[in-house]
């Protein structure tokens, strides 16, 4: 018996919203295509204080089981703001609103030249995309191949702290480094606490991560130099030197949000990674590095050159990683559904 049809009194009831699917290195992307009542905001910092107070519940239903989980991460695209970017975007997780994501820019720009609503000629694209974080600069191309690869220069990123320390309960004295990538993170050695980041160890991974983020943010304020608004502590990443690459520098693994898990080495994490790597006199610029993920995906990451972002000696990292699209979607809400604005479970 095939059910492939919805009779017309079932979708006439029903908000709907339509969405095309990704991931990056194994990190999944809804971009968001229809439903979302129009934006309000004259700046990407206004538009997400706007959803946030008054269309979370979009963000609830799309993200949170039962149509999405507590991994899922999702981009609802906006108007232009600044002169000569091509489109903005809101990024959506399972708490909140980040300020920048490496990983669904990638993805958003392979989805936009795959459905050719970016046309790729001969030469490099460029792409300009207005995020919380600021403006970022991609570009897509075409190998020789035929392939679509695709990489951002990121905003400019820095080493807020270096050789920090915290007690965290259970685990005693932490050490940790503070790194901004386009959102705030502690950096965490995995090996020299004894933590393994594999797979098999997500669930201590999560925990751990959970407890060095909150301790980290009674501890150590964040201030960012411009706006308010990004003076938040994002997540933990664990760094590893135990690698399954023989060409990786080494593995991360981003605890973020409430627990959120990145399947990916994470864009911005892997850019404040550069930066801080740099700020201690281990990293040259230009110089390409390989970071792997938890579940074997890849990015390419290096700083092109210094930069001055009020007062911060940063960098401004280049990242690249591979990106799939992986279904699209017309989410049906029936307002007779007892979890019609989800829920989420871990």
């Amino acid at each position: 018996m095939l059910i492939n049809h919805l009779p017309k009194e079932f979708t006439d009831k029903c908000q709907q919203f339509i969405t095309l699917d990704a991931h990056t290195e194994g990190e999944p992307l809804r971009i968001i295509t229809s439903g979302y009542p129009e934006l309000k905001g004259s700046s990407i910092l206004e538009m997400r204080q706007y959803v946030s107070r008054h269309l979370d519940r979009y963000r609830k239903i799309l993200m949170h089981e039962p149509r999405g989980h507590a991994d899922m991460y999702g981009a609802l695209l906006t108007p232009p703001i600044t002169p000569g970017a091509d489109f903005g975007v809101l990024f959506l997780h399972n708490e909140g609103y980040s300020s920048m994501c490496g990983h669904g820019i990638l993805a958003l720009v392979k989805v936009a030249c795959e459905t050719g609503a970016i046309e790729l000629g001969n030469k490099a694209k460029v792409i300009k995309i207005d995020a919380p974080a600021g403006l970022i600069t991609a570009k897509a191309y075409r190998d020789c191949e035929g392939k679509i690869c695709t990489s951002f220069q990121n905003v400019d990123s820095w080493a807020e702290a270096l050789d920090c320390s915290v007690m965290v309960e259970g685990l005693g004295e932490v050490s940790y480094d503070i790194g901004f990538g386009g959102a705030y993170y502690a950096y965490v050695d995995a090996d020299r606490h004894g933590i393994s980041c594999t797979q098999d160890n997500v669930v201590q991974l999560i925990d751990v991560g959970r407890r060095i983020k909150h301790a980290v943010m009674v501890a150590h304020p964040l201030v960012h130099p411009l706006e308010k608004d990004l003076s938040f502590l994002y997540g933990t990443i664990f760094t590893s030197k135990q690698v399954t690459n023989p060409e990786a520098h080494s593995r991360h693994v981003c605890i973020f949000a409430d627990g959120e898990v990145d399947r990916s080495p994470t864009g911005t994490g892997v850019a404040g990674r550069v930066a801080l790597l740099h700020a201690k006199g281990e990293l040259e610029l230009n110089s390409p590095l390989m970071i792997e993920s938890i579940v074997g995906g890849r990015m390419i990451v290096s700083a092109l050159s210094r930069s001055q972002f009020h007062g911060k000696q940063a960098v401004i990292p280049e990242v690249s990683g591979r990106s799939f699209i992986t279904g699209r979607h017309q989410f049906f809400i029936d307002p007779d559904d007892l979890f019609q604005d989800g829920f989420m479970l871990r």
